[in-house]
């Protein structure tokens, strides 16, 4: 099955408290730490993300681009990220497709769900990438651990033939 999720961009900015912060005076920041952390979330789940976001904060509209094997989306001038989301569920939907869309909007959402998406607030996506975020953190850990144990990169076989002759074992 194929998974879709479609994030209304500044909706999340506007909803995730650090992201919130950051949008006063660095609205591209914000844009970049979410663009950021939905490569991660990606990358992690193997779900496809889409960030949509209003054209009408960003000069340069009506634009698509791809970063971190993302799709960043970016309206046209009349039309808003709800309205682009709306008409990527439709194109995306089918039977072998599983489309989220992750909005604190509640008109949106109700709209979504009619479509036949499945809906994810700004605070369950923020649940998911913080989970996400402690996951990478702990494998991280793992892998630094395991090429810890020797500076030189060799097979668990060599460092167990090495092993025994230390021991005296041949």
């Amino acid at each position: 099955m194929r998974r879709f999720l479609l994030v209304d961009g500044y909706n999340i900015i506007g909803d995730w408290p650090e992201l919130r912060v950051m949008q006063g005076s660095d609205l591209a920041g914000a844009r970049d730490v979410l663009i950021e952390k939905m490569a991660e979330y990606q990358a992690y789940t193997g779900t496809k993300v889409m960030i949509i976001f209003d054209a009408h904060m960003v000069p340069g509209l009506g634009k698509k681009y791809s970063n971190y094997r993302l799709d960043i989306v970016y309206t046209r001038e009349k039309e808003t990220a709800d309205e682009r989301i709306e008409k990527l569920v439709r194109s995306l939907k089918r039977v072998d497709t599983e489309i989220s869309v992750a909005t604190s909007d509640f008109v949106e959402q109700r709209v979504i769900f009619a479509s036949g998406a499945l809906r994810k607030s700004a605070r369950e996506l923020r649940t998911e990438v913080a989970a996400i975020e402690k996951g990478i953190a702990k494998e991280v850990l793992s892998v630094k651990k395991k090429t810890a144990r020797s500076k030189l990169p060799i097979t668990d076989e060599m460092a167990e033939i090495f092993e025994k002759w230390r021991r005296g074992e041949h």
